[in-house]
């Protein structure tokens, strides 16, 4: 992903006369608190307030405080991000307070951005730490030559399986997605789906044409330029409306539902694609302790990446905060030191760490649920270095998956995945400039 340029944003609709058009969230203000001189380290203790969705962050939070008495973080569990959290923030920032950091998911820091959210964290320091950070990632948080949160974790993605299930048609994990749908094939002669596709989320999709080469939004000068017709998407879309029209994947639920825990404990399901956090959702099927193993994700041939990211997050310091340095300092410690990511990894099942030297000292050991194989060192350390850098998020993202899923639901009644996504980027263009922003088609 590119960094945007002050001049881009404005292009692209995010001045002052926008700060007012983001549907169904309420407006922070028109001045951006990054244009005001930056505010000084305190003299004395402080206390900060950190909202996350995280479960027993506050134990997170704890050994900070143990090390730190002069700077104590108190930890608010709100509800994730598009789930009410979101809600929450903006309703507070409104009314002018707000907590001094929030989690905000990578996908959504533009979205924040527009309404003057967020402290360019790169006024208190943040850049003296990027070399510390997935240099992916840190493009993902770098707009407006300013940095808008602070990486915390990450979801580089791969196949978990269960090799007893690929056993019965002598099948092994596959290399490449050709080889996945042979794979496919073959299971259900013993009536069992390698995977699903949930036709009512559009997220994994976004993941596996970004893992083949797509980009389906950036800044230029005079604008955003969006292209979701490009070879990438529509080859990705023909091959999982081929393989749902066959009859290769079940889409009567998603991955980690009700539904699917109850097949993957009876033989019904053998893999799925997901993000690096899936070992802990994995691990809640009934009796399979020993039956599931981790391997690369299928890539699509010479072009596009070994890998996706499904999921990722960042500690953004909010527009309010009184504390924006020692925010920083919190965030830093949080997503880079030894003590922090373990805490995050043993606490809160925190996501892959978004610090390519110590992915976590549990990470590192083999694991007993999956078959003592060292699946962290082995598939995702690859795997999170095999990523698509030319990935942007974009101001409207969530309202665009919103629409891209109620496109895929049409699958049911035989709209193919194609057609809806070229239905979907239409509405997408027309969101934009709804909102004020300048956003134009990319001709070939």
């Amino acid at each position: 992903m590119t960094g945007f340029s002050r001049r881009q944003l404005l292009a692209a609709g995010l001045g002052t006369a926008a700060m007012g058009l983001l549907s169904g969230c309420a407006t922070p203000g028109t001045h951006s608190v990054n244009a005001a001189p930056t505010v000084p380290a305190a003299n004395g203790p402080v206390r900060l307030t950190y909202w996350a969705w995280l479960k027993d962050f506050q134990k997170v939070a704890d050994v900070w405080n143990a090390a730190n008495p002069d700077v104590q973080v108190d930890v608010v569990w709100i509800p994730g991000g598009n789930a009410g959290g979101y809600q929450k923030l903006y309703s507070a920032l409104a009314a002018g307070g707000g907590p001094d950091l929030a989690q905000v998911e990578l996908r959504s820091i533009p979205e924040f951005v527009l309404v003057n959210g967020l402290v360019d964290v790169s006024r208190y320091g943040a850049n003296d730490h990027q070399h510390l950070y997935d240099p992916t990632l840190w493009k993902q948080v770098s707009y407006t030559g300013g940095v808008y949160g602070i990486p915390q974790d990450s979801g580089p993605m791969a196949m978990f399986h269960q090799p007893a299930l690929l056993d019965k048609v002598g099948g092994t994990p596959p290399e490449t997605w050709e080889e996945w749908a042979a794979l496919a094939r073959e299971l259900r002669s013993v009536d069992t789906y390698l995977d699903c596709f949930p036709i009512s989320d559009a997220s994994p999709f976004a993941s596996f044409a970004g893992q083949a080469g797509a980009a389906w939004l950036r800044p230029e000068e005079d604008g955003w330029v969006i292209n979701m017709t490009d070879d990438a998407t529509l080859n990705t879309a023909r091959f999982f409306d081929k393989a749902i029209d066959d009859d290769l994947v079940t889409t009567a639920y998603g991955a980690f539902s009700p539904g699917w825990f109850a097949a993957a404990g009876k033989g019904g399901i053998a893999s799925t694609i997901t993000g690096s956090w899936g070992d802990a959702l994995v691990q809640g099927v009934a009796g399979s302790e020993g039956k599931w193993r981790v391997s690369p994700m299928p890539t699509w041939g010479a072009t596009g990446f070994g890998s996706s990211y499904l999921g990722g997050s960042t500690a953004a310091v909010l527009a309010n905060s009184k504390h924006p340095k020692e925010a920083v300092d919190f965030a830093v410690w949080l997503t880079t030191s030894k003590e922090g990511i373990d805490s995050e990894i043993k606490n809160s099942g925190i996501g892959w760490s978004p610090n390519p030297g110590f992915i976590g000292t549990d990470r590192q050991q083999p694991s007993a649920f999956f078959g003592g194989q060292n699946y962290n060192q082995e598939v995702f350390v690859p795997a999170a270095q095999q990523q698509n850098p030319e990935w942007s998020w974009w101001p409207v993202t969530q309202q665009s998956f919103n629409i891209l899923s109620d496109g895929f639901r049409k699958k049911a009644f035989g709209t193919s995945l194609v057609d809806s996504i070229a239905a979907s980027e239409q509405q997408i263009i027309t969101v934009f400039k709804n909102k004020g922003l300048s956003i134009r088609k990319e001709t070939a």
